[in-house]
């Protein structure tokens, strides 16, 4: 497949671009600094210049055959910016994605989205927007799958995971990023994903198996 991944050079999308190299897909890797094409490259991708608050209609120019979005404000930034890129930015891609025909899109979200109201004041901007743009996918016609990961952590991965529509009641709410990036690779041509949305946790399933059985 040919993949456009949205937020590249982040933690998570270097990985899924490391990974999507390593599967032998093609990926056009969209970051908003020239500096950090380099970096791309020597992952094997072909960078591409584009800003979420500007123009990204040219990172779709090539025929694509689907979509990651994993970008995000930071947690450094005010609440302006997570509007503008996690919410505005994503609605943006999504629209490009429909207009380009591109078949497949994956949203890296956030476990907890659909519960924003429940979340910490310091946070709830964060989440709201997260489920702003998961709905706006929702309503739109492309083949989705939202992944909605527990907090990030930067340990290795294991490899196996816990992977459901609803993951409510598992006391450890974290996942590495190794392994989201596994899980989103992995998801690309897994039709039973189409349309859903996919919680994931540590657990001692292995991916494959645990995004199987979706």
């Amino acid at each position: 497949m040919k993949v456009l991944v949205i937020g590249a050079h982040g933690k998570v999308g270097r990985k899924i671009t490391d990974k999507l190299n390593k599967h032998n897909h093609q990926v056009v890797a969209m970051v908003r600094d020239e500096s950090q094409k380099a970096a791309m490259q020597k992952l094997g991708a072909t960078p591409v210049l584009a800003d979420l608050e500007g123009d990204i209609s040219h990172a779709f120019k090539d025929k694509l055959d689907a979509v990651i979005f994993t970008a995000g404000s930071g947690g450094n930034t005010g609440k302006d910016k997570t509007i503008t890129v996690d919410l505005q930015g994503a609605r943006k891609s999504i629209d490009e994605a429909v207009k380009h025909k591109v078949p497949r899109y994956i949203m890296i979200s956030a476990l907890g989205a659909n519960n924003a109201d429940e979340m910490p004041d310091d946070m709830r901007h964060y989440f709201v927007a997260k489920s702003e743009a998961d709905q706006y996918l929702v309503q739109s016609e492309l083949d989705y799958t939202i992944l909605r990961p527990g907090r990030l952590t930067d340990e290795g991965g294991t490899g196996s995971v816990n992977a459901a529509e609803s993951l409510e009641d598992y006391e450890d709410r974290t996942i590495s990023r190794d392994d989201v990036a596994t899980a989103a690779v992995l998801m690309l041509d897994r039709s039973n994903t189409h349309k859903k949305v996919v919680e994931l946790l540590n657990g001692k399933t292995p991916v494959k198996d645990a995004l199987a059985a979706i």
